[in-house]
């Protein structure tokens, strides 16, 4: 027999999106109190991803949940609710959207369903699971110092160092965990799962490559950010400056996206012989649409991570940025 929350959720899909919608609102509203700028360009990305995808579905969705299914989605829905009110810091915060969207999907359609919803669970996992996980296990400062220090070295630069330092005779930088470039290489590889996931490609060898082309790009990018700045942390500090907190931080990773995107549009056009070969399966029109929403969702989280990068400046924020410069005896750390 069909308990009532099921015959509920079965008969109007419209309370399963807005409660999802409502968790997603205090996601982002948390997003913004902590002033992470980029974190929010791209939730609202993902947002927008995960929005059309259930409206895609949620005709197929088979909504079957037993008891242990809505008592598990509460606990969930609540413990977001609950760090929503007590929060006391933002190290866990990433994690909300999947909390989210599991305490939801067990509402609507239990364990056994989940697999309704492998999708959406992916890409809400790729939101914030690896950036959380990166933090508390993955430590890339030093493999982006020896990065900077390469770059350095073939460009002629009499460069030294060890470890996470990189010095020059004009000055040193030492590199901290904020500045290794691991949250773009986390927002890269969600990008590419997210490219996957809305316009999938065909193969295991593209599936694997497009998300290690995306890490890639995020290290490289960020690693000429730091030999730039090590270039200029003495001699030129608006320079280093500008490099460091400035808009030039938000250029090189709006640079990496712009080479997944075109990138991951290359391998589509080696596939579309392919896929003109043989009858569609699907309107084609159907299967515009999910395009059109993935690049025009891209154009605005870039755009949006850009120009708030420019007005987002260290002298219009009231909160100290964790990778503030400090100067020590000629070494600039960030």
């Amino acid at each position: 027999m069909t308990s009532i929350p099921a015959r509920l959720f079965s008969q109007s899909h419209f309370w399963l999106l807005s409660l999802l919608a409502g968790l997603y609102a205090i996601y982002l509203t948390l997003v913004v109190r902590h002033e992470n700028v980029s974190h929010l360009a791209v939730s609202l990305l993902f947002g927008l991803a995960v929005l059309s995808l259930l409206h895609d579905k949620y005709q197929q969705l088979r909504y079957e949940s037993g008891g242990q299914g809505h008592f598990v989605g509460i606990l969930l829905i609540l413990s977001v609710l609950w760090y929503s009110i007590y929060q006391a810091d933002g190290g866990f915060l990433r994690l909300l959207p999947l909390v989210s969207g599991l305490g939801v999907g067990l509402l609507a359609v239990g364990f056994k369903g989940l697999r309704q919803l492998t999708q959406e669970l992916v890409l809400l996992f790729c939101l914030g699971v690896p950036s959380v996980v990166a933090a508390f296990w993955l430590d890339i400062s030093p493999l982006t110092a020896q990065w900077a220090r390469l770059l350095l070295l073939y460009l002629g630069f009499d460069v030294a160092g060890q470890g996470v330092d990189v010095q020059l005779p004009t000055g040193s930088v030492r590199v901290v965990y904020d500045c290794s470039g691991i949250d773009q290489m986390n927002y890269l590889l969600g990008l590419s799962v997210l490219g996957l996931v809305m316009f999938p490609l065909t193969g295991w060898f593209k599936q694997v490559l497009v998300p290690l082309v995306g890490v890639a790009l995020g290290f490289v990018a960020n690693g000429i950010r730091v030999a730039l700045m090590a270039i200029f942390s003495v001699s030129n500090q608006a320079t280093f400056e500008l490099w460091h907190t400035g808009e030039g931080s938000y250029l090189f990773a709006f640079l990496a996206v712009l080479f997944l995107v075109f990138f991951y549009r290359w391998l589509l056009r080696q596939e579309e012989p392919t896929v003109t070969s043989t009858p569609p399966p699907l309107n084609l029109t159907e299967e515009s649409r999910p395009w059109r929403i993935l690049l025009l969702g891209m154009l605005v989280g870039v755009t949006s991570l850009v120009l708030m990068g420019v007005l987002w400046s260290p002298g219009t924020t009231s909160k100290p940025r964790r990778e503030a410069a400090l100067w020590t005896e000629h070494t600039q750390y960030f």
